[in-house]
């Protein structure tokens, strides 16, 4: 699958530009590492990024509160920009680069919700706490992309202008994002919608835990 979806959600989620830029401006970031980092980082550091299928295991997913969702599709990409904002692709340029970006894309069983997970995986741990960091002051402007459902789903792509539920979560050196919407556009349901976003987010995440932090066997039904 490839990456695409999601520019008409960006678009209308952020404010309306005021002025045409020629470039994306965003401003200079620089974080260090915490003296009291683990003494192990650097060989954690030093394991491949997570794979597609070691952070989304399973299709059909079954969270600790009951709710079942089915992961619709799939797409991966050693080409970070193609996955996220303009605003973000910029940020992530200005450290020591994006190593894979993986995202999926989730439904409930009434096949109503539609949540794309996206694990952006950094060389630097400090990197990732600089996206993190900027992406929860500002969660629209950095952001990835929400993936459009393929054909074979049988579900309608999100109306242009709809509202949606943005989250994140940092974890050893990946950024861990989740943007929630439903099909139809609707804008109320904004709990049960938060709920399913956050639950499907702390899902992934904790398999990007397990294996960053030397689990090789994440997920679980």
């Amino acid at each position: 699958m490839t990456l695409t979806g999601g520019e008409d959600d960006r678009q209308a989620a952020a404010p309306a530009p005021t002025a045409t830029a020629t470039a994306v401006a965003v401003p200079s970031v620089s974080v260090t590492l915490p003296s009291d980092a683990p003494s192990s980082l650097p060989s954690l550091l030093a394991r491949p990024v997570v794979r597609p299928e070691q952070a989304f295991p399973e299709t059909a997913v079954r969270l600790p509160d009951g709710s079942r969702y089915e992961r619709v599709d799939l797409a991966t990409t050693t080409e970070c920009a193609r996955g996220t904002s303009p605003e973000l692709a910029a940020l992530i340029d200005q450290g020591k680069g994006c190593l894979r970006l993986t995202a999926a894309l989730f439904t409930d069983t009434d096949r109503r919700s539609q949540v794309t997970v996206t694990v952006v995986s950094f060389r630097r741990a400090e990197d990732a706490g600089s996206v993190f960091g900027l992406a929860s002051m500002d969660p629209v402007t950095y952001q990835t992309v929400s993936l459009d459902p393929p054909p074979e789903a049988n579900m309608p792509t999100v109306p242009p202008g709809s509202a949606g539920v943005f989250r994140r979560l940092m974890t050893v050196r990946s950024v861990v994002f989740a943007n929630g919407q439903w099909g139809d556009g609707a804008e109320t349901g904004e709990t049960e919608l938060t709920r399913q976003t956050e639950g499907l987010l702390q899902y992934v995440n904790d398999n990007v835990v397990a294996y960053e932090d030397g689990d090789d066997a994440p997920g679980t039904s």
